[in-house]
């Protein structure tokens, strides 16, 4: 299995910017023959709280965006990003699996928002961890600050051979998030898939170049 691992530098709260610069992402991958291209965590948005700013179901534009770009260059795409019901006061934190043909696999709500950024007063914490295939291989899917929680990766690591993490991570604790990785692949003995985004978001908080 190929596998692009996109570090975009995404535009602050501009999704129509996010979604042309991946798809610039899309076709360099379809050429090198990828199987599976990975964005960040809210690709689309950066991480923002500004729940306007996030104001789409789960079938919205964004997941409308992503199904045609995997089915237009066969990919199969993992990517975060943030949805809202119509009604409910707070968001999910998404991370959302396509097939080739664009079709939605699953989507995982991340289970531990960053409290330390008030994440958890803007979008609901998920309550169960996921297990799909992709290109044939059992896999799962977690998000950012979950990667500090070592139990919810042993919910699934006898039933998988990868795990995805994307995040968000800042640079400040860039040793952090490499370490945390590889202890995540060690203790479950499975291979562990880091995407995180870089350069700088609205809130002036600078992303590291890998």
């Amino acid at each position: 299995m190929k596998i692009a691992l996109i570090q975009l530098d995404t535009a602050w709260e501009s999704k129509t910017a996010n979604y042309a610069r991946a798809e610039k992402f899309f076709r360099k991958a379809a050429k090198e023959a990828c199987d599976v291209i990975v964005f960040p965590e809210m690709f689309d948005t950066g991480f923002s709280m500004n729940i306007s700013a996030l104001d789409e179901d789960e079938r919205g534009g964004t997941a409308r965006v992503l199904s045609r770009l995997a089915n237009k260059y066969g990919l199969n795409v993992i990517a975060g990003f943030a949805v809202k019901t119509p009604g409910r006061k707070k968001a999910k934190n998404l991370a959302v699996v396509f097939d080739r043909s664009g079709t939605i696999i699953v989507n995982y709500a991340k289970m531990r928002p960053f409290a330390f950024a008030a994440e958890d007063k803007y979008f609901s914490a998920g309550n169960s961890s996921v297990v799909f295939s992709i290109e044939g291989v059992p896999a799962s899917v977690f998000i950012c600050y979950d990667l500090r929680f070592p139990e919810i990766f042993r919910e699934v690591a006898r039933e998988v051979r990868i795990i995805f993490v994307i995040a968000n991570w800042p640079e400040r604790r860039k040793d952090h998030w490499e370490t945390l990785l590889k202890a995540r692949a060690i203790e479950n003995q499975c291979f562990v898939i880091g995407v995180n985004r870089t350069g700088k978001d609205g809130n002036g908080i600078r992303y590291p170049m890998r």
